[in-house]
């Protein structure tokens, strides 16, 4: 590089072409690891429900590429990276695979295990692939790891700093089996060798990519796609008026106090070309699992800013050049050690909520109103066709709809905002014939949209049997009330609240509490919830007529609810009656609001 070049802080033997066609590579990279795991993993979390993320970083583990197929699990991956690499720092090796789940290390919840594969070309360490995953059994005290009575990570699992699972290429077997051997299902073992799998097919590809392009060619590439992502970031950052934003959103029941209403607050700062939040005011940690430890809570900013900022921004740390997290530690948001914290992912619920509530007013055509916050069950126990332990989670069951945004409606049956949209429903075939369970009803929910003009997307009923005896539910989420659903924007309303009721054989019914272990559940009974929708984005009374009319005759909301929320009279025959409607929407509306006529 010319001495010119170094002072304007261009390198001119950057090739752009070359950068395009590596960053390309780089995401193929990333979805080959990814269809790894889905077609050889076993359990239905990595397979139907894709629970799991992968990424690439360099040798300092600098993240370089990051294909989310669950977001949440993404950003929060990075910190366990690092402390995986220090922890083996002089004693790194082509063959390794390291293995790590430890929250006061890094981690973000017990139950995703992350695996690591260094790459290295001749002696020299290159990169890494990674793969975080969720697990469907990691030990502790209840199958599955959610134990709503936990006080202490020991009660939740097993507690993994980083180890070596392969040394130089050969496994360890007194480590492989002390895992193992506290975990209930092997199901989670042959998981675990699918994500070796897919970090040992990233290692692969990557080694081709080095072929082509020998390591100080990717390394100057590599280092340009951090310049660009950062550039790309504060471009976007610009577009957001300076100044100070503020909001808060509760949180209800710690696990042990039911009634008790947590808060979780923001305050950002825009200035210029940076954005920092800070989390002073949120609620100090919890005596239970609810509480989400910092790499949770990073990674819930990182989703809520790659939404806000609307570019296909590259997923990199590039974007931490320019962004500031304060998590006060002790916080709900950065437990001190030993917090239970497994409910912590979570709360990316009400993180990434309290984040665009707080930027609603600066970037209204970027928000979105309230996702359905997740409300989920973990069920135990003998499947009597085999006579084996099943775990199963819930999935179909929390897919509520997300906020409608400016000119859209919310998505239906989405799921949690943690998610992205990725978290993949069970086939409801493959869900009886995985664990037995007989399925009643799978359906959209009617009426569960928050009204708006671009309305909530709906959420779902999920109603089955349970076929076998003696199971135990881990019940786990929020937003069974009003005042903890989804909520809308701009006069938009709220989604409606989830519900979750068990009904026994003997016709009693019992209505969980919202973190709650419930055991002894007999044979024949059924789980009957409903995953609420999203919030609403403007006033519904806004909402064109004959949009809300398709929505009447396609079942998504009731006659009723036009009549009621939107200020429309359907008949029964499907059309609108334009006079009673345009009578019922100039009595409703306020008088600042431009009403929209019957017939627009």
């Amino acid at each position: 590089m010319s001495e010119n070049e170094r002072k304007s802080g261009r390198d001119d033997s950057l090739d752009p072409v070359v950068t395009s066609v590596i960053a390309s590579r780089l995401e193929g990279i990333g979805r080959k690891m990814g269809t790894t795991i889905e077609r050889s993993a076993r359990s239905p979390l990595l397979v139907e429900g894709r629970d799991f993320s992968v990424g690439i970083y360099d040798a300092n583990g600098v993240l370089i590429h990051q294909t989310e197929y669950i977001p949440i699990l993404g950003y929060a991956t990075a910190p366990g990276v690092q402390q995986v690499i220090d922890a083996f720092e002089g004693d790194i090796n082509e063959g390794d695979v390291m293995l790590h789940n430890d929250v006061f290390t890094g981690g973000n919840q017990p139950s995703d295990w992350k695996v690591l594969k260094p790459v290295f070309v001749e002696d020299e360490l290159v990169a890494w692939t990674v793969i975080n995953a969720h697990q469907a059994d990691v030990g502790g005290s209840v199958p599955g790891s959610y134990n709503p009575d936990a006080t202490e990570i020991w009660q939740e699992a097993l507690r993994i700093p980083p180890v070596k699972l392969y040394d130089g290429g050969e496994r360890r077997d007194d480590v492989w089996e002390l895992i193992f051997g506290n975990v209930r299902l092997d199901v989670v073992s042959d998981d675990v060798r699918a994500m070796i799998g897919g970090c040992t097919v990233g290692e692969r590809n990557l080694h081709e990519l080095l072929e082509r392009y020998d390591v100080e060619t990717f390394h100057r590439h590599k280092s340009e796609l951090l310049d660009s992502t950062e550039k790309m970031v504060r471009e976007g950052i610009q577009e957001i008026p300076d100044g100070t934003y503020e909001s808060e959103v509760p949180v209800v029941d710690d696990g042990f106090d039911h009634e008790r209403e947590m808060t979780i607050a923001v305050t950002i700062e825009v200035a210029g070309e940076t954005m920092s939040f800070d989390f002073a005011g949120t609620t100090d940690q919890t005596p239970g699992y609810v509480n989400a430890p910092r790499a949770v809570t990073m990674s819930s900013v990182m989703i809520t800013i790659f939404m806000i900022l609307e570019e296909h921004i590259p997923h990199n740390d590039g974007i931490l050049r320019c962004v500031d997290i304060d998590i006060p530690s002790g916080s709900m948001l950065n437990p001190d050690f030993p917090a239970a914290s497994a409910f912590g992912n979570h709360l990316s619920d009400q993180i990434c909520t309290v984040i665009m509530d707080a930027l609603a007013d600066a970037v209204p055509k970027r928000v979105t109103a309230g996702w359905n916050p997740l409300l989920c069950g973990l069920v135990s126990g003998i499947d009597p066709r085999i006579d084996e332990p099943y775990v199963d989670l819930i999935l179909n069951g929390t897919k509520g709809g997300s906020g409608g945004t400016y000119n859209a409606d919310g998505y239906d049956h989405i799921g949690l905002i943690a998610s992205g949209g990725a978290i993949a429903a069970q086939d409801p075939e493959m869900f009886e014939i995985q664990d037995p369970h007989f399925l009643h009803h799978y359906e959209f929910e009617q009426d569960s949209a928050g009204a708006g003009r671009w309305r909530g997307g709906l959420g779902v009923r999920t109603e089955f049997e349970f076929l076998a005896d003696g199971v135990e539910a881990s019940i786990f989420g929020d937003g069974d009330s009003t005042e903890t659903a989804a909520p809308g924007l701009f006069d938009g309303l709220r989604g409606s609240p989830n519900a979750l009721e068990l009904e026994y054989p003997d016709g009693d019914t019992y209505e969980p509490e919202l973190k709650e272990l419930v055991g002894g559940i007999p044979k024949g009974t059924t789980w009957k919830q409903v995953a609420g929708g999203g919030g609403g984005y403007g006033n519904p009374l806004e909402r064109p007529v004959e949009t809300v009319a398709e929505d009447v005759r396609n079942g998504l909301i009731s006659p009723e609810a036009a009549k009621s929320e939107y200020g429309v009279v359907v008949t029964k025959d499907g059309t609108v009656n334009t006079d009673q409607t345009e009578q019922l929407r100039r009595e409703l509306a306020p008088t600042d609001l431009e009403v929209v006529d019957a017939d627009s």
